[in-house]
């Protein structure tokens, strides 16, 4: 698999992927399992996880999951801006994770009709 560096080329294949599933971000002294865990970071503070949201999550807690499938390299510059910019003019937050050949977003579940339509508008161009 290629992955792509030129901004233009990346912007152009734009393909994002909704993962079906609520998720929650958690804090934690301790590592957390990482069986239930989609992905665990140790920071200054703490542990942060990303795990599957509990059903009954407050609404201002859970997250859809948005993969960028489009491969890009680590080395690529302005990827994270473009999209992170795209979102941003639509006051849309945005958590990112960057993976070895995909970025991973997380929106808050309620606006991700609107994440979904403002990626598609910075692929058209618009």
């Amino acid at each position: 698999m290629n992955a792509a560096r030129d901004l233009a080329a990346l912007i152009a294949g734009l393909s994002v992927r909704e993962d079906p599933r609520s998720w929650r971000f958690s804090a934690s002294d301790a590592p957390p399992d990482l069986t239930s865990a989609l992905m665990a970071f140790r920071e200054r503070e703490g542990w942060t996880a990303i795990s599957e949201a509990p059903p009954a999550s407050p609404s201002g807690e859970v997250w859809t999951w948005l993969e960028i499938e489009t491969v890009s390299d680590l080395h690529a510059v302005g990827f994270t801006a473009a999209f992170s910019a795209a979102l941003a003019a639509q006051a849309i937050p945005c958590n990112v994770v960057a993976g070895l050949n995909h970025d991973h977003l997380f929106v808050p579940k309620a606006q991700t009709k609107a994440a979904l339509a403002a990626l598609a508008a910075l692929k058209r161009g618009d």
